[in-house]
């Protein structure tokens, strides 16, 4: 029901946008000399005021729907169910209540559940249906104001741009917001952890080993969290996905930008980009499926021992998946270097050669960090391919030819399952998280200094 809701606000939005711009056009008929801004102008003032505050009703209702019935669920039960009972025991109710709402049923419900699956199937449907009545009242009362507003002289154009300018700086704050929450999130959770185990155990120790035990009852290990293997399959994998990536992008944009015609240009570019909207799994595929028996066989040709799963595969895999963000920014910022910096180059005397090694690559080199930056973050944060690939063991190893692990792929291991934030191996995922913001945020700030450097030099 809701994504009809969100295509009726759409369509609500666009009737706006018609009535709008109609009734302008009527203005502009009437009084062609004194009408301040143009229809379309209207018609986008009046979309924008019927669709953003319904829509943002439905987004504040979706997300307060859910905890506002819980409550009035667990407020419906009797005394005797949740008198004393724990915060976890509470929400075993709401689990076992929503089960059986949706007919998920394990085990015979007890007579009192079967009543809350009931009302809570009552309450949802009537909720759904009154988010369905208010959002559109409030569209069509919004219609019907902006309507009454138009006249002539109505600034619809400095409406709609200062409605436009709060949507930025809102969506700004919000981004802004979340990345703060983030940070304090993976702070709290680590520093949680590092109470549990010891800072130096977890950045200098040589085993990875978290599988310890979450229940009284599991039997498991008493857990080694020496990160050091994991942040080396990290760095291993992510070098030979650049030492292939960064040549073959870099040459492929300066064959694009100066030795190729318009035409051969207008082909490979688009399928070269291509590259980048290839789902992730589909590159794991590949690489468990063609890449890694095609270097076991030749190996095996040449006598060398390789693992099923090596880094060398998923790394070059990942490699061919990263080379259009390298090749397309790369591409950018070479054809933005002005053409008179190449005549110059070829005034003197240079050869091609030496203009591009010389005068392009220099002057493009804060594009060019760019792009191998993000190239190298999208590298540091795959998962997919290195859990085909390369395996889920954390191998201390500088050898490609064996298997290893990263911190994407240990996160969503430790976070699978059992997840109770209380224990060490929950809350490792957490550190190993934080400790990857942190090297993002110093490389960024690196090349920052690099870009900073050179356009101080080139500007």
């Amino acid at each position: 029901m809701t994504g009809y809701l969100f295509l009726a606000i759409l369509v609500l939005s666009l009737i706006a946008f018609y009535t709008g711009r109609r009734t302008a056009s009527q203005f502009v008929a009437a009084h062609r000399n004194d009408v301040h801004s143009r229809p379309i102008y209207h018609g986008a003032f009046a979309a924008v005021w019927v669709g953003l505050p319904a829509l943002v009703l439905v987004l504040l209702w979706l997300l307060f729907q859910g905890s506002i019935i819980d409550r009035l669920l667990l407020a419906s039960l009797p005394a005797s169910l949740t008198e004393g009972a724990s915060a976890s025991r509470l929400s075993l109710y709401l689990s076992e209540i929503k089960n059986v709402a949706s007919g998920r049923i394990f085990s015979e419900p007890s007579p009192e559940v079967s009543a809350a699956a009931e009302r809570y199937q009552r309450w949802q449907m009537i909720a759904q249906w009154a988010m369905v009545v208010v959002a559109l009242a409030v569209a069509a009362l919004a219609l019907y104001i902006t309507r009454a507003r138009m006249t002539a002289r109505f600034r619809a154009r400095q409406g709609f741009e200062r409605t436009l300018d709060i949507v930025m700086i809102l969506s700004a704050v919000a981004a802004v917001l979340v990345t703060i929450g983030i940070i304090i999130s993976l702070t709290y959770e680590a520093i949680q952890f590092f109470r549990l185990v010891p800072p130096h155990e977890f950045f200098f120790g040589l085993n990875w080993e978290p599988q310890i035990a979450i229940r009284e009852d599991q039997v498991a290990g008493t857990g080694a969290f020496g990160a050091v293997p994991v942040f080396t399959g990290t760095l291993l994998i992510a070098t030979i996905a650049l030492l292939v990536a960064v040549p073959i992008g870099l040459f492929s944009a300066i064959y694009l930008v100066e030795f190729a015609n318009d035409r051969f240009r207008g082909i490979v570019k688009p399928i070269l980009e291509i590259l980048a909207g290839v789902p992730t799994v589909v590159y794991g595929f590949f690489a468990v499926l063609t890449v890694a028996p095609a270097i076991r066989q030749a190996g095996g040709l040449l006598g060398i021992s390789i693992s099923p799963n090596s880094a060398l595969a998923a790394g070059g895999v990942m490699g061919i998946m990263i080379i259009p963000f390298i090749s397309s920014l790369s591409d950018d910022a070479l054809r933005a270097v002005p053409q008179s910096m190449r005549d110059g180059s070829f005034a003197m005397g240079a050869t091609r050669a030496e203009t591009i090694t010389r005068v392009l690559l220099p002057a493009a080199l804060p594009g060019i960090v760019g792009g191998i930056l993000l190239a190298a973050s999208r590298a540091i944060g795959e998962t997919m391919i290195v859990v085909m690939a390369a395996g889920l063991t954390a191998t201390l190893t500088a050898n490609p030819l064996e298997g290893v692990t990263t911190v994407t792929v240990q996160i969503v291991t430790l976070l699978i399952g059992d997840t109770a934030f209380d224990n060490p191996k929950t809350l490792s995922a957490f550190a190993l998280g934080l400790v990857l913001f942190v090297v993002t945020l110093c490389l960024n700030v690196l090349a920052l200094r690099i870009v900073r450097r050179y356009r101080e030099k080139y500007e």
